[in-house]
């Protein structure tokens, strides 16, 4: 019933070498391994070991040519019968000619390799070293809580206009969704480096992002607290130079049954920020989320809202409607979850000017046109992997124009907006910063520099 779409270049590779083992076992199976026993190593064996009786050589190699022929007419008849298509969509999509050809991932696995090493061999590119917050004695300190999304397509947020109820919470909130949202990349490895990058999608390269210094270090030449909390695989590189707690273990994670939650990195937040009540705090929170195919593991069992849902990772074994129930349940989870961060901001409005700024990695296929899951090559991934589910909220000392605000939230935007909306929450003045790429340009009232 059910068709995957693999194609193995070098994002696909960094997503499969940066996959931590707990990840990597939502898509083990005993069928996964039936199919490499059977299909793939006892096959393998009895070729292997098949006798084989060569003929002469100028047999053989006549043999090889009139097969090369044969194939070169096949080739050539199919070329003049459908030119017309084929030439304009390879002259659009030229990288489709790597995808085509079976030993790509040979040259990707090479390009990955090389590319590791340069980026391990080059030095660090400082950015904003400059950064300030200009000094303002009426100006509350911040304290900003960024989300990182998991997975969250903007079309399954009833904030958006889904039909199922996937934002009971959230709906009570005084939120701004931002309805059309793209994504920088199809999966997190390379989402998220391009999100807090400085560079944009267009101009965006792993290798030059990795070696230059990030939105998280800009904000820290400014003096704002950075903390980064993970309950995903890890930060992609961005967090290299910050403070980092992974909250995937049950170690530092007290919310786990038996997977450890989103909300567990909620506890024991409220002291780091007491402890740094009197400076600008940003705090980013990498979640689990939507992650698959194992969606059913993603919600405790009172957010099972939407059944009958899929129990297996195996998403061939289950039919369209638990699929999507499944992810849907995903959803309510994490507006659940977010409604608990926006209840610890509230906690701290009259000592800070609070926000929270969510912004998922990127979105995921779930059957549409028989592509499941994400990771497709950029220009040709449907839109339901790169339309990704955003929003911004903020406390009463957060002094902005929410209508103003609000007409904005159907406009087209990107992950690009990133960077320069976080330097501009934050009030920070560096060169670096692009005012027409923060969302919140013209809006602030707080007496920021940047506007």
């Amino acid at each position: 019933m059910n068709s995957y779409h693999i194609v193995i270049d070098e994002d696909m590779l960094q997503n499969i070498l940066e996959t931590n083992f707990q990840e990597s076992l939502d898509l083990f199976s005993i069928n996964m391994l039936l199919y490499v026993l059977l299909l793939g190593i006892l096959p393998a064996y009895l070729v292997l070991k098949a006798p084989i009786t060569y003929a002469s050589f100028t047999t053989e190699s006549w043999s090889k040519i009139k097969v090369i022929a044969i194939i070169a007419v096949i080739l050539t008849s199919m070329f003049f019968g459908f030119s017309k298509a084929y030439t304009s969509f390879v002259r659009e999509h030229k990288p489709i000619r790597y995808y085509i050809n079976p030993l790509y991932y040979l040259f990707s696995t090479g390009k990955y390799l090389a590319n590791l090493s340069k980026v391990n061999s080059q030095p660090l590119k400082i950015i904003g070293a400059q950064a300030t917050i200009p000094s303002n004695a009426n100006r509350k300190p911040k304290l900003i809580i960024f989300v990182l999304g998991e997975t969250a397509r903007a079309d399954r947020f009833s904030l958006n206009g889904y039909q199922r109820n996937t934002n009971a919470y959230l709906s009570t909130e005084k939120v701004t969704s931002f309805t059309n949202m793209q994504s920088c990349g199809t999966s997190t490895a390379s989402s998220v480096p391009c999100l807090f990058s400085i560079l944009g999608r267009e101009q965006y390269d792993k290798e030059t992002a990795l070696n230059t210094e990030n939105v998280l270090d800009v904000l820290q030449h400014a003096g704002v607290k950075v903390l980064w909390r993970d309950n995903n695989s890890d930060s992609k590189g961005v967090a290299l130079r910050v403070p980092y707690v992974d909250y995937k273990t049950d170690v530092t994670n007290t919310i786990c049954n038996p997977e450890c939650r989103d909300e567990g990195m909620l506890v024991g937040l409220q002291a780091h920020i007491n402890a740094n009540s009197n400076q600008d705090i940003l705090i980013v929170l990498h979640q689990m989320g939507s992650h698959g195919p194992a969606y059913y593991k993603r919600y405790p069992n009172q957010f099972e809202i939407f059944t009958p849902v899929c129990k297996t990772n195996q998403l061939e074994a289950c039919n369209t409607a638990e699929i999507n129930n499944s992810y849907d349940n995903t959803i309510a989870y994490t507006d659940y979850f977010l409604s608990k961060v926006i209840k610890l901001l509230k906690a701290n409005d009259s000592s800070f000017a609070t926000g929270l700024f969510y912004m998922s990695d990127h979105g995921e296929s779930l059957g549409e046109q028989g592509i499941y899951l994400h990771g497709l090559p950029y220009f040709m991934a449907p839109k339901a992997q790169t339309h990704v589910a955003s929003l911004l909220w903020f406390g009463e000392q957060f002094k902005i124009n929410h209508a103003a605000l609000q007409q904005r939230a159907n406009q087209q935007y990107s992950h690009d907006y990133v960077f320069h909306t976080l330097l501009g929450l934050m009030d920070v003045k560096t060169t670096v910063y692009q005012a027409e790429l923060n969302l919140l340009h013209g809006l602030n009232a707080t007496n920021s520099s940047n506007d």
